[in-house]
């Protein structure tokens, strides 16, 4: 074939030797590849149709590590003298780049003996390229080239021009591209060419300026982009002739454009700009490029800033702020001649709206000096203006706007996180404005952003916040406020709330935490011993500030540890004390053994709890479970009770004991796994026994729940099967007849969960339980009701935040293993009993991820719609809020049902639930993002009878309607 005088059948010779070369270059030997790499050359002079397979054979030369010094030069010159190659396929071009890719890999020090030769090549091989994935690789090899320092030479401008032509780059990928190249590939590949080296700037910075000016959104995006790429290479040499046009520029785009991506963009490469020229090192002879830069940009913007309810006022404002905050240099440069003015004005313009404009731009430089951290003597305006800056951030807190407070208190905060900037007389008056707005300002935005600056102040100025503001909380707690006449109890209850938050709030540093804990568990001690009737509430208050600390001390381990043997003892020597009492005189201490009451402390003792290092947890639970198994108090504080401490015993007057498994739960369930917990199977068995027979059913809930979460953590073994088999023997008698059906369910869906969780194979038998109690009359409803809890996230146990053992794929497994069986038994149960199968159904595919959910719609769908016929709200509203992402995520499936899904979700929208017209409206909302081509044929009737619910007698529902009506 090689010898064939037809080019066709010398071509198919080449192309077949190619092919082998391709698959063995590795086992070449030098001789071998030498003869090979002269017979290929020669063949470049051959015929146009033979090229292509000579180029293949070449690459795969180009590959081999045994080629000889020289033979890399030689191929490329033939390349560059013998071959057209913009005249060649698309994929030939590709070989052609592939084999100076794999030579510049491989031969750089030889290619580089090419001199600029080489470069002017490549430059005649790339011009004219038109292929997107050809010019990916182009770029590439152009960004070796500079990178690598091949010789330029001469050509800088052309080797320019021949990459410059593609900006800005207006490629579109094809609809069905199977090759996957994106605009944004394109884009970003050029850039890294473009501003590679400050040899382009000369040709590069024209450019940019002519395409800033263009009418075309995305050329000002790429062009403000690839300047500021340019700025982290470019010196105050390459910028200096051209800086008033970018100036200029720049400052007509923020000025003017109603884009805020563009403005974006320009304050960005302002910023790049200023910083680039920041970092210029200055001789005594050359001109001081970033002062007269930061001068014009002064000249253009200060000005302004005197005008607070015109429009150019912000863009100057951030014009400024991003020159300023390049560097320190162009910070300090900028403020000597801002920061004056803002105060000046600030004091000539007395309405509210102008102040808070004046004092948002001077936060801004505020904001910048944080970058800096500490402020320095020498240089800074700002320590000289420091009485003049915190008289007006002063004035701002006391203003009656509360907008201008709101700014007052956010610039408060960066003051305060400036070092050394705030004096002690400052810090005092911080603290008193502090407390007198978060205490007694009406507004409650004021009161809760006042909160949440003490919480960033607080760790900065411990002494000052311990010393200050905690006791004056205290006063305000403990005051007799109440029994003022002008005040009535709900005001009073208002404001003990509220120092309770700011207690909590400023509890952001370890030795504040060890005075503020004391003052809460005072307060706590004092209302439960009060007679009020809002005591409950108060109590709940309480709890709800501790465990704000609680969270506050996580992540420091000595004051995790004070707040754990200090609170955890005293909520349960209360909380035992008030069990006691009730036993003996149910008149006292009832409020804390409310429910209410128990559920607030629970998220108190267990972030107490779970962020405990091993050996503390270990300490910890040495006296915790013998206090609920043998009555063990000696570790409580105030240790005297009138009886002993018996909650796993039996008696109707220990009833209020009982209650108190809720702390245990919250205790053990959140210990970390690796922790052992004394007597767990005897504690373990009391559970079981309790959570079977107990009539009251939140504690009867939480020992199952109890049981649960060790349950979960149990190590596989004998012992966790043995607690196992005698549960579901507790259980199955209970739950096929007698009074305690309920209780019994509870522990079934609790001891399923903390299964599925881990996969223990148990779980499916007791799954399979509960898909049979859908059946029962009596159980069935809340049966459906148990698969929402088996697949939601639980607030208080079996979280991977306590420490369970939960699978990552938990929800997908249970869904593949249980959704059949749920289908299957709707099919074939009773007309009486098929809502419970739905209902089961919604709430399995309610907590599924979306994802997964699309793939298995076309099978569930018919289904679902059914649901929305149920009578039952609870499946209705499930269902709705199932279907509502589906609508949005698999618009294709859906339309194909659009008839019955228009009908239903028109007729819930008269449903008597508010819920379930609210979810009813969102869908139909929802179906708007459906094809067009589908929806019109339904608009007019659906405009017509989203009409009646914009007269629903709710606001909220009306609020939906108008949405969805408008959309349609």
């Amino acid at each position: 074939c090689l010898e064939n005088t037809d080019p066709r059948t010398r071509g198919r010779g080449i192309q077949l030797l190619s092919q082998v070369l391709l698959q063995c270059y590795s086992l070449l030997q030098e001789k071998e590849v030498l003869h090979l790499v002269l017979f290929y050359e020669n063949r470049l002079q051959d015929h146009h149709l033979v090229i292509p397979s000579v180029l293949q054979g070449l690459r795969a030369l180009s590959m081999c590590e045994v080629l000889s010094p020289g033979l890399a030069v030689s191929v490329l010159k033939a390349i560059f003298q013998e071959v057209h190659v913009q005249s060649l396929l698309q994929l030939d071009r590709h070989t052609v780049y592939s084999i100076i890719t794999n030579f510049m890999g491989t031969r750089e020090e030889e290619l580089k003996g090419l001199g600029t030769d080489f470069t002017f090549g490549f430059i005649q091989v790339m011009d004219g390229e038109k292929d997107p994935r050809n010019l990916l690789v182009a770029f590439q090899i152009v960004r070796d080239l500079i990178a690598k320092n091949y010789a330029l030479g001469p050509f800088v401008e052309e080797l320019f021009e021949v990459t410059s032509c593609y900006f800005p780059i207006d490629f579109t990928p094809p609809p069905s591209d199977p090759h996957g190249i994106q605009r944004e590939d394109l884009i970003l590949s050029l850039r890294s060419v473009l501003a590679s080296t400050p040899q382009f700037a000369e040709f590069l910075l024209p450019l940019l300026i002519e395409k800033m000016d263009s009418d075309l959104q995305s050329a000002k995006l790429d062009s403000l982009q690839t300047l500021t790429a340019c700025c982290a290479i470019y010196g105050q040499k390459e910028l200096q002739e051209f800086l008033p046009s970018l100036w200029s520029s720049l400052r007509r785009e923020v000025f003017q454009t109603a884009s805020e991506k563009i403005e974006a963009e320009c304050l960005a490469a302002l910023h790049a700009l200023s910083a680039c020229l920041s970092r210029s090192v200055l001789s005594s002879d050359t001109e001081d490029l970033l002062d007269s830069f930061l001068s014009s940009i002064l000249q253009d913007c200060r000005h302004h800033l005197c005008e607070p309810d015109m429009k150019l006022v912000w863009p100057s404002a951030k014009l400024l702020q991003a020159a300023a905050g390049a560097s320190l240099r162009a910070y300090h440069r900028v403020t000597r001649s801002v920061l004056p003015l803002l105060l000046e004005q600030y004091t000539k313009h007395p309405q509210s709206s102008q102040r808070r404009t004046i004092l948002e731009m001077l936060l801004g430089f505020l904001e910048l000096q944080q970058k800096w951290g500490h402020v320095e003597e020498d240089e800074s305006t700002l320590l000289s203006l420091r009485a003049s800056v915190c008289s007006v951030v002063f004035s701002a807190l006391t203003d009656p706007s509360v907008q201008l407070q709101l700014v007052g208190i956010r610039a408060l905060t960066v003051l305060g996180s400036l070092q050394g900037f705030l004096s002690p007389s400052d810090l005092e008056l911080v603290v008193d404005h502090l407390v007198r707005l978060a205490l007694h300002e009406e507004d409650s935005q004021s009161s809760e952003a006042a909160m949440e600056a003490a919480r960033s102040l607080a760790p900065i100025f411990p002494k000052v916040f311990s010393g200050r503001m905690v006791p004056r909380l205290e006063e305000e707690l403990h005051s007799g406020r109440a029994e003022r006449e002008e005040e009535s109890p709900r005001d009073h209850r208002s404001l003990r709330q509220r120092c309770l938050q700011a207690l909590a709030a400023v509890s952001s540093h370890t030795s504040i935490v060890r005075e503020t804990i004391p003052v809460l568990l005072q307060h706590l001690r004092k209302v439960q011993k009060g007679r009020e009737a809002g005591n409950t509430q108060d109590l709940v208050s309480v709890c709800q500030s501790l465990h704000r600390v609680a969270l506050q001390c996580q992540q420091d381990a000595e004051g995790c540890w004070y707040y754990h043997q200090t609170v955890v003892p005293c909520l349960l020597a209360m909380a035992v004390q008030a069990a006691m009492q009730e036993s003996t005189q149910p008149l006292l201490g009832k409020a804390l053994l409310e429910e209410e009451v128990l559920a607030a402390m629970v998220p108190v003792i267990s972030a107490a709890t779970t962020h405990l290092s091993p050996e503390l947890a270990a300490q910890s639970v040495s006296h915790v479970v013998p206090l609920f198994l043998d009555g063990e108090v000696s570790f409580l504080p105030q240790n005297s009770f009138p009886c002993s401490f018996q909650p796993f015993e039996g008696g109707e007057c220990l009833e209020a004991q009982r209650r108190l498994v809720a702390l245990l739960m919250a205790f053990v369930c959140s210990l970390p796994r690796n922790v052992a917990i004394p007597q767990q199977e005897r504690l373990l068995r009391e559970l079981l026994a309790l959570s079977c027979s107990c009539n009251c059913p939140f504690t009867a809930t939480t020992a199952a729940k109890c049981f649960a979460g060790l349950v979960n953590k149990h190590p596989a073994g004998q012992q966790l099967d043995e607690i196992l088999q005698l549960a579901v023997n507790r259980m199955e008698p209970s739950l096929a007849e007698g009074p305690r059906r309920t209780q019994a369910l509870t522990l079934l869906l609790w001891v399923t969960k903390a299964l599925v969780l881990r996969y223990h194979p148990l779980s499916s038998h007791l799954t399979d339980k509960l898909l049979g109690l859908l059946c029962d009359a009596e159980l069935g409803p809340a049966a459906a009701d148990g698969f929402s809890l088996l697949m939601a996230e639980s607030p208080d146990v079996l979280h991977k935040g306590c420490h369970a053992d939960v699978r990552i794929m938990f929800r997908q497994r249970f869904f593949t293993d249980n959704v059949p069986k749920l289908v299957q038994g709707f099919h074939g149960a009773g007309p009486d009993v098929k809502a419970n199968y739905l209902k089961g159904l919604s709430h399995v595919l309610n907590h599924l991820p979306k994802p997964v959910l699309v793939t298995e719609l076309p099978t569930l769908l018919s289904l679902l719609l059914e649901a929305l016929s149920c009578s039952d709200h609870v499946v209705q509203l499930s269902t709705l809020s199932c279907l509502q992402p589906l609508l949005l995520e698999a618009p294709q499936i859906m339309s194909l049902h659009i008839d019955t899904l228009v009908t239903k979700f028109l007729s819930l929208t008269s449903s008597p639930s508010m819920a379930v017209r609210i979810a009813a409206l969102r869908c139909a909302h929802a179906l708007t993002s459906l094809p067009l081509i589908v929806l019109l044929p339904y608009k007019a009737r659906v405009i017509r009878a989203l009409a009646k619910p914009l007269d629903d007698k709710k606001r909220l529902v009306r609020k939906e309607a108008v949405a969805a009506r408008g959309e349609w």
